[in-house]
């Protein structure tokens, strides 16, 4: 994977015309944490606008390289500053583009980005714990899981359960350096 096929972007105001289709797919909502709800273009045009002017979060865009394509979005939120540490959500939107190891290789640029750019020290996922792709993907982007949430989340008429995930800074740097990512070359950042 020395050569990735996507690269991350600052989200743009017309995005909303993809994403809100995401939005809307059964299939997607089925695999994430959040409730089922409808979702107006003009509701996710907000969105965007929201997300594009937080300077509390990161939202970017997730493209291929090939055709600039937007497949989907990853984010850094729920960040605690004291600590360190920050949630990860995302998703690949675009489904022929799924267990294609996109979303990896997007994981690894924000992952990247938010160690030796910003500085975490932690980076956590709850993950629905049937949602076994995603699972085995934050593992092969060096998560551990730490535990599990019973019961967190009511979906489909009933509760499921969801798994506690995190990656540590050290770890990360373990994993680029076990994996020869060079693309994500994390030698020239200060420590």
């Amino acid at each position: 994977m020395n050569d990735f096929r996507v690269y991350l972007r600052a989200l743009e105001p017309d995005d909303y015309r993809t994403t809100v289709q995401w939005r809307n797919d059964d299939e997607i909502w089925s695999m994430v944490g959040g409730a089922k709800y409808f979702v107006s273009a003009e509701y996710e045009k907000q969105w965007i606008v929201n997300a594009i002017n937080n300077p509390k979060e990161v939202r970017v865009g997730v493209c291929l390289k090939e055709n600039n394509e937007l497949i989907g979005l990853s984010s850094i939120v729920d960040i605690d500053w004291i600590n360190r540490s920050a949630h990860f959500p995302s998703m690949i939107g675009e489904k022929k583009y799924w267990s294609k190891g996109l979303a990896t290789e997007a994981r690894l640029l924000l992952l990247k980005f938010a160690f030796c750019e910003r500085g975490f020290e932690r980076i956590w996922a709850h993950i629905l714990e049937s949602n076994i792709g995603s699972i085995k993907m934050l593992e092969k982007c060096g998560y551990k899981k730490e535990g599990l949430l019973r019961n967190s989340v009511y979906k489909n008429g009933k509760f499921h359960n969801q798994v506690v995930m995190s990656v540590l800074k050290n770890e990360f740097d373990d994993l680029i350096k076990e994996k020869e990512y060079k693309k994500l070359d994390i030698t020239n950042v200060k420590k």
